[in-house]
């Protein structure tokens, strides 16, 4: 006589209950400690931006280098700074998505040079 095992069907979906669960509970921390640190990562996303335009800037301008190679000078942990050129403008924007955004321009005379920050 064939009979159903009840436990295994209310076992898999209490398990994929407690996964979701557990997913939402992990997501909510993820978001607490980034609005925890929020400040932080502002101000070291801020810093590696100026820092990769400039670097980028004067790698292109004043070393004559491809855009692409310059992300070679960046330091470690710099994976989340992308940068671009406006070769009109003779500019390089460095940019952390959703955070920090800065440009450097190239001035003769003074080099890459940083645009005014507004606070």
């Amino acid at each position: 006589m064939a009979t159903r095992n009840r436990n295994s069907t209310t076992t898999s979906g209490t398990t994929r209950r407690s996964w979701k669960g557990w997913a939402l509970a992990a997501l909510a921390l993820v978001g607490a400690g980034l609005w925890w640190n929020g400040e932080a990562i502002a101000g070291q996303a801020a810093a590696g931006t100026a820092y990769g335009a400039r670097t980028a800037c004067s790698c292109k301008y004043l070393g004559g280098r491809d855009l692409a190679s310059c992300k070679g000078d960046f330091v470690a942990g710099m994976a989340l700074v992308f940068v671009s050129e406006n070769e009109a403008d003779m500019s390089v924007t460095a940019r952390v998505p959703l955070v920090a955004s800065d440009t450097a321009r190239f001035r003769e005379g003074f080099g890459c040079v940083l645009d005014s920050w507004e606070d």
